[in-house]
């Protein structure tokens, strides 16, 4: 095998993965006999590519200079010419070229860097210069081996081509996949756009529990565990919802997390059992306020992470920073089922308006629980540009304050784009009496079997006698805002390690 060469993925099944990596670990043996450390403990760089390329790349074709660098980074491409070695190293920031000759690093040193494989790591010192055609480069006196790779890269040209082995081999993926670097720059982007924004408004990051007591904050099933010493049973939380507004009774006013969030359900394009939200709660305001705020993120981070606020969904150029529009979700259904409907219709004529349009019911569903359901088979696909879906039924929404106009909805958003929810907003209910009615009737839908209803949580309605102002709240779904940025279709693309099933 031409050690130029990238390695077919096909070549490395079974003997020929085996056969590689028995070579690789001879020369690894070879070097420890020679007295050479093949894992040195530190290198110390003065550049980052991207730095070097920012600094010389406006050299002249053919010029040399007495620049001195100390580089690092792994072997992606070499090609020996005889004296000459040409390789291609890279960091986390950039690629460049190495122009290595037999002449400046001597018989020993060049032997070295005959012997690297694609995959090792590097540091090189030397001094910068371009080639004749403009290319460039870093010309060593120096090239030290910082770790030997065993396993060989993917082929650069096909990469992983399995897509279960991509998330499974995310490190593999990331030498390899240039798309797979841009997608979680674009979420590191995302996610420090959020919190510049939010500091501007006055809001402070805080840190809640991940073990609950109770389960609350969403409708969602819970994954349980148990603490030994307090022989009391735990779950991670669904939502960090409870424990900001008690921060908000305490006093805090604009408090928000970037939280890591564990929810005992389905895999899919959309959802991984464990994602992140950005939650914030806002003293003295409502659902307006915090629908603005919403806009507001959504579409700096957009300019933050992409250099513009026009995205493309579903083939259409799309301007977030155009406003966006806010329909109730009793118009949608309304439209979607060609009748009119509202929470406070008999249940008897919402349920067979469900049956005509095949949308599935459950006995304990009231009238408002079952129009969300024909909105979300009717209606909610067909979303694709930012729009507030907005006026909630009251069953679907225990924390959400009643519309101050119509007491069967509630003054509650949620954004959707390109048929996904990425966001849900509320005036918050801090009413403790009635807080109190409705997390009994979650209690109680629990008690009868529903896994996802919460519970009644006593500390929190506490709190609430204490006095909570008049608040506005939001939680925005970093994962898949991500993905609306990065023009990606599954959520796995945009979590580093995705939850998968055991490997086979």
């Amino acid at each position: 095998m031409s050690e130029h060469t990238n390695v077919d993925n096909s070549e490395l099944s079974g003997s020929g993965l085996i056969a590689e990596k028995t070579r690789r670990l001879a020369l690894l043996d070879e070097m420890r006999d020679q007295g050479r450390n093949p894992y040195p403990y530190r290198f110390d760089r003065t550049h980052t590519l991207d730095e070097v390329r920012s600094t010389w790349g406006d050299l002249e074709p053919g010029a040399e200079t007495d620049a001195r660098v100390s580089v690092a980074g792994r072997v992606m491409r070499k090609r020996d010419s005889g004296k000459l070695v040409f390789a291609t190293i890279r960091d986390r920031s950039d690629d460049i070229q190495l122009f290595i000759s037999k002449a400046v690093v001597g018989d020993d040193e060049f032997a070295a860097v005959k012997a690297l494989d694609l995959g090792d790591w590097v540091g090189v010192e030397g001094t910068m210069m371009t080639t004749r055609k403009g290319e460039l480069s870093v010309k060593p006196e120096r090239v030290t081996l910082l770790s030997k790779a065993i396993r060989p890269m993917p082929d650069k040209w096909h990469g992983l081509s399995d897509v279960d082995t991509r998330f499974r081999q995310r490190y593999a993926d990331l030498i390899i996949n240039e798309q797979a670097r841009r997608n979680f720059e674009i979420r590191h982007e995302t996610v420090a756009s959020f919190r510049r924004t939010l500091a501007s408004h006055g809001f402070i990051e805080v840190e809640t529990p991940v073990l609950h007591p109770e389960v609350g904050g969403a409708h969602a099933r819970p994954f349980t565990t148990h603490h030994n010493t307090l022989d009391m049973h735990l779950y991670l939380r669904i939502a960090v919802e409870l424990y900001l507004k008690r921060l908000i009774v305490g006093g805090m006013e604009r408090v928000y997390e970037i939280a890591r969030t564990f929810r005992n359900e389905g895999i899919s394009t959309r959802h991984n059992p464990e994602f992140t939200m950005m939650e914030l709660y806002q003293a003295f305001g409502d659902w307006n306020d915090v629908m603005d705020i919403t806009e507001e993120l959504i579409t700096t981070a957009a300019h933050d992470a992409l250099g513009t606020t026009v995205v493309s969904i579903r083939g259409e150029q799309v301007d977030l920073a155009k406003p966006w529009p806010r329909k109730r979700m009793i118009d949608y259904a309304s439209e979607g089922a060609g009748v009119a409907l509202h929470p406070s219709m008999p249940l008897t004529d919402v349920r067979k308006i469900a049956a005509d349009h095949d949308v599935f019911v459950e006995d304990r569903w009231g009238s408002g629980k079952i129009i969300e359901e024909i909105f979300e088979k009717t209606s909610e696909n067909d979303i694709v540009r930012p729009t507030f879906v907005t006026g909630h039924p009251v069953e679907i929404s225990p924390l959400a304050r009643v519309d101050r106009n119509d007491s069967f909805l509630t003054e509650r958003f949620e954004l959707f784009v390109n048929g996904r929810e990425l966001a849900n907003g509320y005036s918050e209910l801090n009413d403790p009496v009635e807080q109190r009615a409705r997390f009994e009737e979650e209690q109680a839908a629990k008690d009868a079997g529903d896994p996802e209803a919460g519970s009644l949580d006593e500390d929190y309605l506490r709190a609430l006698e204490y006095g909570m102002p008049p608040t506005g709240g939001l939680g925005i779904g970093i994962d898949r805002l991500a993905m609306l940025f990065a023009g990606v279709d599954s959520i796995k693309e945009v979590i580093l390690f995705p939850t998968l099933r055991p490997e086979q």
